[in-house]
Order: C-alpha cells, then structure tokens, then sequence
C-alpha cells in the first residue's frame, strides 16, 4: 500500500498533468485497502481471503463542466491515459452551473486527530477463533437445529485527497467485525435470527461466546410466530430496526433531494417536526465512530451538528454543489469515492436517548407492536408515504407476549416523526443509531 507522503505526492503530479492538458481545476483521490475475512458453517472453514486493492480517482474541471475518471494502475502510461480522459470527458459534457472545488479559504488546513484506526493488523487465527467461539456459541443454545455460519472480518484503509485548491490530506481507518446466524425449529416452523459486533477497534469488539448465546437464544425466541389482528396501535422500534427512521429522515434532508423538490421536509427548514425534547445529532469526529472523518470528500472542515434540536430541523445535509444550489454554504457533508463526484452524506448520525427504559416506554400500551425486524423498501421520499413488512412480538398490558411475522405497518413519516418518543438505551452499533423509540397511532396489518 503507498505510503501517505508518497501518495500526496502522487496526486500533487497528477493534478499537475490535468492542468498541464488544459484542466482549469482538478482534484483528485487514492484510497488503499486491505481486508481480511474468514467464514464457517457447522465448524468447516467456507472462506478465508485476503485483499488489497488500491483506487484513484481524477475529477477535472473546465468552466462549468467536470468529469470523472478512475483507474487502479498508478503507472506513468496509465496515469497519462487517465488524465487525458478526464480531460476530454470535461469537454464533452454538459455545463453544470453549481459545479466546482471549495475556495481555497473554504479548504481544511489542519486535520483533527481521531480514534479511527487500529493500528494491529489481527492474524487469521485469531479471525477463525472469533467465528469458532460465536458459532459454537450459538449453535449450543437448546432449540437451534441448523446455522447459516459466522463470519469474522477485518480492514484497513488510507485516504489521500488533494486539490489545485490547496486542499492535501490523508488519513487512515479501520474495522473489525463478527455476525453469526442460526435457525431453530424443525420443517415448516424454522425460524432464524443473527447477532453481530462492528466496531473501530479490536479490543471493542463484543465477546465473541455472548454474540453467539443472544443469536440463538433470538431465534429460538421466534419460534411459533404468527400473524396478530389488523389495527391501529403503538409500534415500538427495537435498537436493531429503529436507526431506519433517522435513515428516512436524512434521506429526506440530504441538499441534493431537497434541491429537487422531491423531499417531504423540502419546506420544513426551522420548523418543528419531532416533540420537544428530541435531538438528532450528526457527528463526524465522535471517537471509534464507524464514519468518523477528519475532513468531508471535498477538503471542507466538517463537525459536530445538531440536525434536530429540541424538535426543530436546523440544516439540510449539504456538500458544495448542493449549497450552491440552495443558496447556501456547505455543512461539510461531502462523501465520495473514485468513481463520481462528491454528494451529500451524514456521517455518525444518532438519536439522543431519552429518559424512560425500554420497558417503562412501553408499559402503557395494552396492545400494540414490537418490531425488531423489517423487511422491503416501501417509503416514499416525496410524500413520506410508509409501509414495510415488519416481525417481532406483540405487546399485551406492557409486556412482549407472542412473536408475530408476515406483518405490515404503515403511516406517514411526518405524522410518524411527531408522534415519536425515545427509550434511553442508545448503544452505538451501527452508522446510524438510535435507541428504542416509540410511535403512536400506526396501521398494523396481519391476520
């Protein structure tokens, strides 16, 4: 993999030649990676593999069009071919009037040191001993009668960026990973159910024994599902499944959707769309966050925010173009790869927990939902429009009684978002989190 002056360097000479062969502004990116993974079913090793790969990204610009071009060879020829590319690409393309590198006073000029890179490189045996022990584990729970196997991973990466801007950094990150996944039952009544641990550094990682115990003792638990009654009730969102309504909501607030018009919250900037007392955080320096960054994709300094406070939406998710677009400047929200210029993304987005426990959050509703699993796509961005197919266990006088499947619920995002409240569980496992939430009135469609 390039060492981090060497590849500065690389891009330095590349953003020269651009400009050399007619770009006006160019910038451009190399992202190194190594990964490790090793899988087993029923205690037979399935896969182990290893690899490194190393991409580069060229974006040019002349006047008010840019082009994109990549390439995985660093060699002088192929380097030459793929500026000459890009610069014919930019020719040829349209004019984009929003288009364009951030101002050198707009650019970074130092990078914040965070916690997101684990400097040991694990062994494989250890990757097969953490897959061993979660199976293992799992499979030793009674009632689970099959496995779909476990899997251990690790990776690496280094980011270099630079821009005729003045913009030049790098920086590094790193995972670990572990999921197993069993079946319980026999025949037509099998159920299956997973566990897993993500996390920046290995010493983090979750005992690889109590992932296994909770993905087996959780399919088990599923056995002898069935549909409950079609009604409107409370549904209350497991920590596994609930991340996927702030999901909605930043799809909903991203620059680009909201440039469009084709968002449902495109005119509810500084207007309240959850209950007081909710707050939703996007954080791109939280340390051992699983998006941390020190820098966005476009050089811009980026930070902490709070995207919903006390109810009230306070940004859109903004890179350049989209703020130039909107009339506004950018959040520092730029995400790219090699292969495409820059869009808008949230990086650690979560959900502040609230006061209540899980258990108190839903010790009042005499029937209603608990959903820890979804399934389908069915949300409209431009209306808010929500329904998916959804299993977990049915409430009864505040406690889970029987688990359901085949289910559906349904609403509107926007009522949804304002009938919401918040458990104080919030545990980090994902990009983004949130911890158990609550939501009134919700369609429930089953038997």
């Amino acid at each position: 993999m390039i060492e981090p002056s060497d590849a500065l360097n690389l891009l330095d000479d590349l953003i020269a030649k651009a400009k050399a062969a007619g770009a006006e502004a160019a910038d451009a990116l190399v992202v190194g990676s190594v990964a490790l993974s090793h899988a087993q079913r029923l205690g037979q090793v399935e896969r182990l593999e290893r690899e490194e790969s190393q991409d580069l990204g060229l974006r040019v610009l002349i006047g008010k069009r840019q082009a994109m071009a990549s390439t995985t060879d660093t060699s002088p020829a192929a380097l030459a071919e793929l500026v000459e590319r890009a610069v014919a690409m930019a020719r040829s393309v349209p004019e984009d009037s929003f288009c364009g590198l951030a101002e050198p006073g707009e650019v970074a000029r130092q990078l914040p040191e965070l916690e997101i890179c684990d400097p040991a490189e694990p062994g494989t045996a250890l990757l097969i001993e953490r897959a061993r022990a979660s199976e293992e584990a799992a499979r030793a729970v009674a009632g689970v009668t099959n496995s779909e196997g476990a899997e251990a991973s690790w990776s690496f990466s280094r980011i270099a960026l630079a821009g005729s801007n003045g913009f030049a950094g790098t920086y590094s990150t790193s995972s670990h990973g572990l999921a197993v996944s069993v079946l319980a039952g026999e025949g037509l009544q099998m159920e299956r159910d997973y566990e897993f641990s993500s996390v920046v550094y290995g010493a983090d990682l979750e005992d690889p024994e109590a992932i296994g115990r909770r993905a087996g003792e959780r399919a088990v638990r599923r056995l002898g599902a069935r549909k409950a009654a079609t009604g409107t009730v409370p549904v209350v969102f497991d920590p596994r499944v609930s991340g996927g309504l702030l999901r909605h909501m930043a799809s909903a607030i991203n620059g680009n959707a909201v440039a469009r018009g084709t968002s449902f919250l495109k005119d509810k900037l500084g207007e309240r769309i959850f209950p007081q007392g909710i707050t939703v955080i996007d954080d791109p320096h939280r340390p051992r966050g699983l998006r941390s960054k020190p820098v966005d994709g476009e050089g811009v300094a980026n930070g902490r925010r709070k995207v919903i406070e006390d109810g009230v939406l306070t940004t859109w998710i903004l890179d350049l173009r989209s703020a130039r677009q909107l009339g506004l400047e950018t959040t520092g929200h730029a995400a790219r790869g090699t292969s495409a210029p820059p869009m808008p993304a949230t990086t650690n987005l979560y959900l502040e927990p609230g006061r209540p426990t899980p258990q108190e959050l839903m010790a009042d509703i005499d029937q209603g939902f608990y959903v820890n699993e979804m399934m389908g796509m069915g949300v409209n961005g431009v209306t808010g429009d929500y329904s998916q197919g959804a299993a977990g266990f049915w409430i009864e006088r505040g406690e889970l009684t029987y688990p359901v499947s085949e289910m559906t619920v349904a609403s509107n995002l926007k009522d949804m978002f304002m009938n919401l409240s918040a458990a104080n569980d919030l545990v980090f496992r994902y990009g983004t989190n949130a911890p158990t939430l609550r939501v009134e009135g919700m369609t429930v469609a089953g038997a």
